[in-house]
């Protein structure tokens, strides 16, 4: 794959002999970021909006969101269910959100009656709801415990975003609605790239239902 090239200034290439070397690798990094997300942009806009559009509608009948995901990526589940709970950009009633990965003793006696791989998917069954939507975050898509809740949520009918990496992995055809970063196989690249699109989710949520609203 190409590396695409980050637009510089006239004075950083004037200046590039006498930085570190350090910084190359810093230019990199944001070059392989941006490109990530141009990619993403271009291949998924209409599946994201479409997204945003199930959110706001799933919110107002009720609904909840349930996300899960593991490392980085219960990191992402947790902070994206936050924005959600208390607010993103605009004053708006709290939104119901719950990330998975949070309740340290659900997790550790499913891990430790039933296996890791159940960690989610009992939660699933536990919490969620018909019409509610599960957003599952695997950088791989490949992630058995965010496979395996996947897979509850359809049995329940809950509506399912995968936001994954590379070829999508299982998730690809398990997922109602599948938001993958495809330029890149490196996880920090996807990571920052599915934090982006779980702010824009955030905000096409807040314009939808409390457009009008005073922002901050």
């Amino acid at each position: 794959m190409t590396r695409s090239r980050l637009d510089l200034s006239r004075a950083i290439l004037f200046n590039a002999p006498r930085l570190p070397p350090s910084t190359n690798a810093i230019r990199r990094a944001f070059a392989d970021s941006i490109a990530a997300k141009r990619a993403f942009v271009r291949e998924h806009a209409r599946t994201l909006a479409l997204v945003g559009d199930l959110l706001a509608e799933r919110f107002a009948a009720g609904s909840k969101v349930l996300l899960f995901g593991n490392g980085g990526s219960a990191a992402d589940a947790q902070h994206i269910a936050a924005e959600f709970v208390n607010r993103f950009v605009i004053e708006r009633p709290p939104l119901p959100a719950i990330a998975l990965t949070t309740d340290s003793s659900a997790l550790t006696s499913i891990a430790n009656d039933y296996g890791y791989a159940d960690v989610f998917a009992k939660q699933v069954r536990a919490l969620g709801r018909g019409g509610d939507v599960a957003i599952a975050i695997s950088t791989s898509g490949t992630s058995p415990s965010v496979v395996r809740a996947v897979e509850a949520c359809k049995k329940l009918r809950i509506y399912t975003v995968g936001l994954t990496g590379g070829d999508g992995g299982k998730l690809r055809g398990k997922v109602d609605h599948l938001l993958n970063v495809a330029a890149s196989r490196e996880t920090a690249r996807i990571q920052e790239t599915h934090i982006l699109a779980g702010h824009v989710l955030c905000q096409l949520v807040d314009e939808k239902l409390y457009g009008g609203k005073t922002r901050q």
